[in-house]
């Protein structure tokens, strides 16, 4: 290993707060690896979660590892908390929430000189196993690299996941695999054990989740996030989060505050997290007991509807200068056929408590490409920021994102909005904003189609991966040309009665369900939001 490898890490160590060291003898040696950069592999919570729960194990030693942009092919990647190079561990395992992160693990493979496809690895090789909501979703794209992917919510799974891998650690690849099958929630590619059925806790108290190790290097430096819930009743067709984590679970007002207790002890700002955190129950009590605290708090977004007035309070007396809410769509026909369920009303309300109580901006986050839309939906966008900007004396930001239809929800048959199409109405939308001063900001239509692919891609994208050379979306194209495959396969209209290659993945929801919300969705019609218990529409609830 490289000195300057080993002084990068040691130099992160020494501005971190947190990290578990412990000796190698006697233990199981597991890599957590995020497949994207340091700052950005530590700015997410289930890293943070998933760390804690392996280093729980006596046993086990956990180690973090991250993808390298730049990468000297002599010096491979090294594990953070003691610099060992990645392929001395016994387990890689991999936290893969977003599918443009896919290449990376790749990478990463690669550069730690790993062989990529599980074929290939015998009992000398470490076990590679992957986990988060992307691959939970659809793991096809990655399985013949993976051993085995961990389907749903880790809290559960870990336990029996060491058991088997200290029981195992010197067993022949077939057997490990055999084991890991057996397993619930967990899927081994190499082995016929469909279906799989996603893991999920039932009490989420059992289970804190909160900022583990504290850095000033990430997205959310100097500030301990806390998770309040988990799930989302709300039912957005698009959401993948919303269809494959119900059901709707919260911590407890006590819970939390015994975490935040903790958290002020390394920093002064609490983070809150949650799929809609103005949906938590109790959530203008956390808000002045945080306060009362001496916290100082901050959320990722919130709901226009409801709109909770302590925490907008408690927002701005922590200095907050931005209101970020989501109405998705411009127009109320669209946002009813995305069953956002919130209005111009509103958002127009949402604006004016947000200058009621001194921000300095509002971002207003739409998606473009959905379902049904037509230009007039796109000149509606314009038509809202415009009025939420003649009621609000600050910035007005509009965010845009072009719709990616993913696996587990309503829009899972929908076609994806081509490249051109999108283009088209993103300029139509940014000439129209142009005359005010209202700022528009994109994502890449050509990157958000290749996300698409992977998001309903099957195996033989694995080869693709595998095989991509370079980090332009021209390489991509030349990847998937070599291998005879057409964008058009992945992103086109899918029928609802045709078998769905990610469908062995059980989310809880059944396909009755989501075929039921596909076509309330073509008709404009809304769906209630889940009642708190014993409705069971969607099939989950029932379980409980």
């Amino acid at each position: 290993m490289k000195w300057t490898t080993i002084e990068r890490a040691q130099g992160i160590l020494a501005r971190e707060r947190g990290a578990v060291i412990k000796e190698w003898g006697g233990r199981l040696p597991i890599a957590l690896v995020y497949p994207n950069t340091y700052r950005v592999g530590m700015s997410s919570l289930g890293f943070h979660a998933v760390y804690r729960l392996f280093n729980a194990h006596s046993n086990v030693v956990c180690e973090r590892a991250f993808w390298q942009p730049r990468f000297d092919a002599d010096d491979p990647v090294a594990l953070i908390e003691t610099q060992r190079p990645l392929a001395d561990s016994a387990v890689i395992a991999f936290s893969t929430s977003f599918e443009m992160d896919y290449p990376h693990l790749v990478q990463v493979l690669r550069q730690a000189g790993v062989p990529l496809r599980a074929a290939e690895r015998d009992a000398s090789w470490p076990l590679v196993i992957a986990g988060g909501a992307a691959v939970s979703a659809n793991p096809l794209p990655l399985a013949d690299l993976l051993d085995a992917v961990v389907i749903g919510e880790a809290e559960t799974v870990v336990d029996p996941l060491v058991e088997v891998l200290w029981d195992l650690r010197s067993g022949s690849r077939e057997v490990v695999w055999q084991a890991l099958a057996r397993i619930p929630g967990v899927y081994v590619p190499a082995v016929e054990s469909q279906p799989v059925h996603r893991q999920w806790v039932r009490d989420l108290d059992a289970y804190p989740t909160c900022t583990v190790i504290h850095t000033p290097d990430t997205e959310f430096g100097g500030i301990s996030l806390i998770e309040v819930a988990r799930g989302c009743s709300r039912g957005c067709r698009f959401c993948l989060a919303g269809f494959t984590s119900l059901p709707k679970r919260e911590h407890s007002l006590e819970s939390v505050l015994e975490q935040a207790k903790e958290g002020l002890r390394w920093e002064d700002r609490i983070g809150l997290v949650g799929a809609a955190v103005s949906d938590y129950t109790q959530i203008d009590a956390l808000a002045a007991r945080l306060r009362e605290m001496g916290a100082r708090l901050t959320v990722s977004s919130l709901r226009a509807n409801p709109l909770s007035e302590p925490l907008l309070q408690a927002l701005a007396d922590s200095n907050a200068r931005t209101l970020t809410l989501a109405p998705e769509a411009g127009s109320q026909r669209l946002r009813q056929i995305v069953n956002k369920g919130i209005t111009e009303a509103d958002l127009f309300h949402a604006a004016e408590r947000a200058a009621h109580y001194g921000f300095r901006q509002v971002k207003l986050y739409f998606m473009l490409g959905l379902p049904t839309e037509t230009d007039q939906d796109v000149l509606a966008i314009a038509a809202l920021c415009e009025a939420t900007a003649a009621r609000f004396p600050g910035q007005v930001t509009a965010n845009i994102t072009p719709f990616v239809p993913k696996a587990h929800t309503p829009f899972q048959w929908t076609e994806m909005t081509s490249e051109r199409v999108i283009q088209g109405r993103l300029r139509l939308l940014t000439k129209r904003l142009k005359r005010s001063r209202i700022a528009v900001k994109s994502e890449s239509p050509q990157w958000a189609a290749i996300q698409g692919i992977l998001a309903r891609g099957d195996r033989r994208l694995t080869e693709v991966l595998v095989s991509l050379e370079g980090t332009s979306s021209s390489s991509w194209h030349r990847a998937l040309a070599a291998h005879d495959i057409q964008p058009g396969d992945y992103l086109q209209a899918r029928a609802p009665q045709a078998p769905l290659p990610w469908e062995f993945i059980h989310t809880g929801v059944s396909q009755a369900h989501l075929q039921q919300e596909w076509s309330h969705a073509l008709a404009g019609q809304d769906t209630d939001v889940c009642a708190p218990v014993g409705c069971a529409p969607c099939g989950e609830c029932a379980k409980t």
